[in-house]
C-alpha cells in the first residue's frame, strides 16, 4: 500500500492543486462524424471545479507513472478498465513543483456512454466534438493549445 498523496498543493506559479505528487487524467478520443470526439466526465458539485467537464483523474500516488494513475483514476470514475484502452502519447502540463499528465487514449474497441459505470466523483459523461465543447475544467481548458495537435497526429 502506498502512502496517500491526497491533499492541496501550492505550485511556483501561486495556484492550488489537489494531489501531494502531481495529478494525471485519461483523455479518450476517437474518430466521430464531426472529427474527432473526447470522452469527457461532469464533476460532481463538490469537487475542485465541480460542474466543469474534465477528464477522469485525480491525484496520483506516491512513485505511480501518470499512465498507470490515469488508468487507476478512469477506473474508479468511470470504470474503464486497462483493455478497453490502448494508450498513446503524454502531455505535462509543469506548474514547477507540480504537474497534471493528460494521457492520451484509444478505444481498444466500441466505447459508448451506456458501457460505463461512474461513481460518486461523476454525474454524467459523454462523447463531444471538438468544436462543440462543453465548460471545461480550467486545467483543461487551459491544456488545449497543447493537447489539440496531439490528438490530430
Amino acid at each position: 500500500m502506498r502512502p496517500s498523496t491526497d491533499g492541496w498543493t501550492t505550485c511556483a506559479l501561486g495556484h492550488r492543486h489537489w494531489g501531494l505528487a502531481g495529478a494525471a487524467g485519461l483523455l479518450l478520443h476517437r474518430p466521430g462524424a464531426d472529427g474527432v470526439e473526447v470522452l469527457l466526465h461532469l464533476r460532481v458539485g463538490w469537487s475542485h471545479h465541480g460542474g466543469t467537464w474534465g477528464t477522469p483523474g485525480g491525484a496520483l500516488l506516491a512513485g505511480e507513472a501518470p499512465a498507470d494513475g490515469a488508468l487507476r483514476e478512469a477506473g474508479e470514475e468511470l470504470g474503464l478498465r486497462r483493455a478497453d484502452v490502448v494508450l498513446g502519447t503524454a502531455s505535462v502540463d509543469d506548474h514547477g513543483g507540480w504537474s497534471y499528465t493528460t494521457v492520451l487514449a484509444e478505444p481498444a474497441g466500441r466505447l459508448e456512454v451506456a458501457d460505463l459505470v461512474l461513481n460518486e466523483e461523476s454525474t454524467d459523461v459523454g462523447w463531444f466534438a471538438l468544436g462543440a465543447l462543453p465548460l471545461l475544467h480550467p486545467g483543461l481548458a487551459g491544456s488545449l493549445p497543447t493537447i489539440l495537435p496531439l490528438l490530430a497526429a
